[in-house]
């Protein structure tokens, strides 16, 4: 029996057309979020400003965004996204968030509310956790300068993959995924492959209980926020595949019929990819977002979305080439085998 019968009231997506003004988008699932990524799908690379991506939480309040696709600090922008709300959330007229007549995505992850003080870890940190999908919203403070430190995510199980990002400070989005281990990252906002260096994560998974971070994250005195997955059978899934370069591509089974999926070539350079059936809703999914990117919706991928996970139906493009490459993938469930059909 899965553990979580209905995925989207835990993570949903959203659809909204910008009116330039204000206006609040629901979720189907009926959840207050306590991340929100927008992105407006329909600017592209000529219109940077407007396409890029914006990266909300509730620890760090309404306003405070952050951009998957650069490496610059936190910006507050009372315009942005105004609210979390008891089933969604508000937005003002910030245009990357609500440009009149552009089409926009919101994705919502349901964390824990209101953040509590963790002390798992060398340094303490604010948390805001749901044990229940695995997922879970930690800030900090760092002060122990370019140093190797712990940190408390209060998920109960190891993360599989994590997001961490300097708020304070310019940096990069190193991107820890147990496909690739303790000494390697990529990151989020590069086309970059995967990068060799045991002092990214002290060449220590994460435990239980913490995250360790390696020399040279951050200096002392700087504000990080980490966005923490674990896998959740039949809700969440995390894991690597080789690529055969076919239209009969590989088959990856996920115990439940996915509603997003992430993908990054590993083994050399290339974009990130988001696929998400609420944007490309029929068989094969051909529509998605780069998160390294102010791009717009592209086309270059195709995959068939099933009952119990999803098959690479294209030869080329960002998740199934070259032949022998190594891609990593983060996917969510739209729903679990038990009550999925193939689309």
């Amino acid at each position: 029996m899965p553990t979580i019968k209905k995925p989207n009231q835990h993570f949903d997506t959203t659809l909204h057309t910008g009116n330039g003004g204000t206006q609040s988008v629901t979720n189907a699932g009926g959840f207050s979020p306590d991340f929100v990524w927008i992105k407006n799908r329909s600017r592209d690379g000529a219109d940077p400003y407007y396409g890029v991506h914006m990266l909300f939480n509730t620890i760090t309040g309404a306003g405070n965004r952050l951009m998957s696709q650069s490496t610059t600090t936190e910006v507050y922008s009372a315009s942005s996204l105004t609210a979390f709300n008891s089933n969604g959330f508000s937005v003002g007229s910030d245009l990357p968030v609500n440009r009149s007549g552009d089409s926009f995505v919101g994705w919502q992850w349901k964390a824990g509310g209101a953040s509590t003080v963790n002390t798992s870890g060398s340094i303490s940190s604010n948390v805001s956790v749901n044990t229940t999908a695995g997922f879970s919203v930690v800030t900090y403070t760092n002060s122990a300068g370019r140093n190797a430190h712990t940190v408390g995510h209060g998920l109960g199980v190891a993360p599989k993959m994590f997001f961490i990002k300097t708020r304070s400070a310019t940096a990069d989005w190193p991107v820890y995924h147990a496909s690739l281990g303790a000494t390697k990252a990529v990151y989020l906002n590069s086309t970059l492959a995967e990068q060799t260096n045991a002092t990214f994560f002290n060449n220590t998974s994460p435990s239980s209980t913490v995250i360790t971070l390696g020399s040279g994250l951050s200096d002392a005195g700087v504000t990080i926020v980490a966005y923490c997955w674990a896998e959740v059978e039949g809700y969440s899934k995390f894991g690597s595949y080789v690529a055969n370069a076919s239209s009969d591509g590989p088959f990856i089974y996920t115990g439940f019929r996915p509603r997003w999926i992430m993908f990054k070539r590993s083994t050399s350079a290339t974009n990130w990819y988001i696929i998400d059936t609420a944007i490309s809703p029929y068989n094969a999914s051909t529509t998605g977002l780069y998160p390294n990117t102010s791009d717009a919706e592209s086309t270059e991928g195709a995959v068939d979305i099933l009952s119990n996970g999803f098959k690479c139906r294209v030869s080329s493009g960002g998740f199934n080439f070259p032949s022998g490459q190594t891609f990593l993938y983060a996917a969510f469930a739209e729903s679990p085998l038990k009550y999925s059909n193939a689309r």
